[in-house]
């Protein structure tokens, strides 16, 4: 079978998204060495790229890796202890899992799913409870919708416990809603390239703040590919810690020149306006989103499913060029969720839901 043979409908799941013909083109290219001279200048590149993208001067860093092993990388390097994790859905409850299984005491502050966590929430806890080494946060919870407020959180953590570092899932967040890294104060936030990059998966890119970083560099057992004092040393000369994906580096380099032509505000409005346009067919055509406005995603959308059987909705979709997300975890069978992340115009989000309402 050969690529084009690969049945393809657009993807409006919540990851992996649409990736352009323009950047599959340019991981067809050669297989060149990683420790080359043009790839160590492109990294170099990079990592200035990356700074641009999360509005930050802190260490911006890549690595061939998931999303996931930076959730658990951000505890090996900045937790001795003690963390808070803030959860209201699957992937901040399996940050919490992670933290516990690297033998950190994983305290938690829970909301329903479907909710946002609150800054006054978050004070009580803070001021009721232990010193917390690390408190981590998902900005976009993928599994319901909720946009966490991830600036009034962190303003809200830095209020009561100051040294407390701030780590933030902005997986389906960055480069699709508003981040501000440095501004808003957050430590480390780390994202995969699967979301609104829109690149295939395979890397994953965060920040690490000089406080973090001091930690970092007094935690042991911090592990070895993902250690991030290894990793900050190495990519300011190029050089990453194992051998990475070539070529995806390569396309995410011309990714980030291509979302700073566009701009990130663009870029953000662009997607609050896939929101909308998604909002206005529910309303149209009686179904219910599951989150309340005001505290939902620009990037993925998920709705009540009102009855109706998704795999049917999923199957005319499909037959008519598309297809979008089923609901996650224990929100499966009562929503779906539609991806409008990445590079798809509002027109394309519009057609696949023309496609659903006929």
């Amino acid at each position: 079978m050969t690529p084009s043979d690969v049945p393809h409908p657009f993807l409006f799941i919540p990851g992996p998204v649409e990736v352009d013909p323009e950047l599959r083109e340019v991981m067809a290219m050669p297989a060149i060495g990683h420790r080359s001279q043009v790839f160590l200048d492109v990294a170099i590149r990079l990592g200035q790229q990356l700074q641009r993208l999360f509005d930050t001067r802190a260490y911006a860093l890549f690595e061939n890796a998931p999303a996931t092993s930076l959730m658990e990388a951000s505890i090996r390097n900045l937790a001795r202890e003690r963390v808070l994790h803030l959860t209201n859905g699957a992937f901040s409850e399996r940050w919490a899992k992670i933290s516990e299984s690297c033998g950190r005491q994983a305290d938690v502050l829970a909301v329903e799913w479907g909710e946002a966590i609150t800054p006054e929430q978050l004070r009580q806890k803070l001021r009721s409870g232990p010193a917390y080494e690390v408190i981590t946060i998902t900005h976009c919870e993928t599994s319901t919708g909720v946009l966490n407020p991830l600036r009034e959180l962190c303003a809200a953590a830095r209020e009561v416990q100051p040294d407390a570092l701030l780590v933030a899932d902005v997986v389906t967040s960055v480069a699709g809603a508003e981040l501000r890294v440095d501004a808003w104060g957050v430590d480390c936030a780390l994202a995969g390239t699967q979301k609104c990059l829109a690149l295939p998966p395979g890397l994953v890119v965060y920040t690490v703040s000089q406080r973090a970083m001091a930690k970092a560099k007094t935690v042991p057992g911090r592990g070895w590919l993902l250690d991030f004092v290894r990793a900050a040393e190495g990519l300011a000369k190029g050089e990453t810690v194992a051998t990475p994906c070539v070529p995806l580096v390569f396309a995410l380099a011309r990714q980030l020149e291509r979302i700073e032509r566009e701009t990130l505000p663009a870029r953000w409005q662009r997607h609050a306006a896939m929101r909308a346009a998604t909002e206005t067919w529910c309303e149209r055509h009686g179904f219910e989103m599951f989150v309340s406005a005001g505290l939902r995603s620009p990037t993925v959308s998920t709705i009540r499913s009102s009855g109706r059987v998704v795999k049917d909705l999923l199957a005319s979709a499909k037959a008519k060029g598309f297809t979008f997300g089923n609901g996650y975890g224990k929100l499966r069978d009562v929503t779906f969720r539609i991806g409008h992340m990445g590079d798809h115009p509002l027109a394309r989000v519009e057609a696949l839901l023309a496609a659903l309402a006929s």
